[in-house]
């Protein structure tokens, strides 16, 4: 009789540790694609609960939180485009995530994914920025990714996100990451200032970033955010010289130094210009080198 009712009680308690384990597994977030037929607040359940599974147990940051539901509203943002995302930024790729959503919410996926160019056509006009590396092959502008006027283009496996040009306050972030120089274009035609500088490395003027029209160039870790500059230049009643490097070969071009200390303002060949290696200024000359051929004159 005693065997009997000690078989009963093991099977009974069986039964009840499967159900405490059901029930810990039963609650898995659920949510429709379109996560804007639920209220804030299931949203803001939902994704918390995904976060804390995909983490094992962490609780989603505040900030990371607050982006994905503005993604949500104002970008129509799916349940699995949040998955993916979460994913990326627990597994610690280079882009990581970005804290900071691009202006009114407007962004585009571009991505290469065979390694091959791919073109993208973003719902915006004017130049693009990235604002997201969700790749592990780096993004670098000019070497595998590139904008022109409605047009991304993405290769040798650069996958992004991307924003119109102009962030907000009428800047864009240009960066020399691992001290390489870089060039940014910019949505304005004239010269650019420095409004902010994001780097440890100092961005002195004419040693770590210089501008032209339509560019900035950063180099030896300068990062910063730039704005146009007030006048804009370069009118047809500005003092300027033109000074060509023919063959690759050095030249040197008879320079006023009354004027001020002459800067690029346009650069005419397809070769870059950029001071101290292609071009240069000493006493009443301007030298050119290396097929840099351009229009100089005082900022």
């Amino acid at each position: 009789m005693k065997k009997p009712l000690l078989q009963s009680v093991f099977v009974l308690l069986l039964a009840l540790a499967a159900g405490s384990a059901f029930a810990q597994i039963a609650p898995k977030a659920y949510a429709p694609e379109n996560l804007r037929t639920l209220s804030v607040q299931d949203q803001t359940r939902v994704i918390s609960l995904e976060y804390s599974e995909q983490s094992r147990g962490r609780r989603i940051p505040d900030d990371q939180l607050r982006f994905y539901l503005d993604q949500v509203n104002r970008s129509n943002w799916t349940f699995s485009r949040i998955k993916q995302d979460i994913a990326q930024s627990l597994g610690g790729n280079s882009g990581g995530w970005n804290p900071n959503p691009p202006a009114h919410g407007q962004t585009i996926l571009c991505e290469s994914k065979s390694g091959d160019a791919r073109r993208c056509t973003p719902p915006w006009r004017g130049q693009s920025r990235l604002v997201r590396q969700i790749s592990n092959s780096r993004c670098e502008e000019g070497a595998t990714w590139s904008s022109q006027d409605g047009l991304i283009t993405v290769w040798k496996g650069c996958r992004g996100e991307f924003a119109p040009g102009v962030a907000v306050g009428g800047t864009i972030r240009c960066e020399s990451n691992d001290g390489r120089g870089r060039t940014c274009r910019t949505p304005w035609s004239g010269h650019s200032r420095l409004v902010r500088q994001l780097s440890n490395a100092a961005c002195i003027e004419g040693r770590s970033w210089q501008s032209q029209q339509g560019q900035v160039y950063v180099g030896n870790g300068c990062r910063a955010e730039f704005g146009p500059r007030a006048g804009g230049g370069g009118g047809s009643s500005q003092y300027s010289v033109t000074c060509s490097s023919e063959d690759n070969r050095r030249k040197t071009c008879a320079y006023d130094p009354r004027q001020g200390r002459p800067i690029l303002l346009q650069q005419i060949s397809n070769t870059s210009c950029r001071e101290g290696y292609s071009w240069g200024y000493a006493g009443n000359q301007i030298w050119v080198d290396r097929g840099c051929r351009g229009r100089f004159g005082p900022r």
